[in-house]
């Protein structure tokens, strides 16, 4: 289960990263490009994945 926390962490924080990037302008060709909602939704997403992954790495060492 650990594992696959951290995996699901990982992906989710790197969504997360791609979006936000998309949302304030630094990844360009996309309809995400520029929008607000995608840099806010890509900073939760790139949060809640970070809170996972720690999550995971918590639970294997107790």
């Amino acid at each position: 289960m650990p594992t696959t926390l951290r995996i699901a962490g990982i992906l989710l924080a790197l969504v997360g990263l791609v979006w936000g990037l998309q949302g304030v302008g630094f990844l360009g060709g996309s309809v995400m490009t520029g929008q607000p909602f995608w840099a806010g939704a890509g900073l939760l997403s790139f949060l809640v994945g970070i809170s996972i992954l720690f999550l995971g790495a918590r639970r294997s060492k107790g």
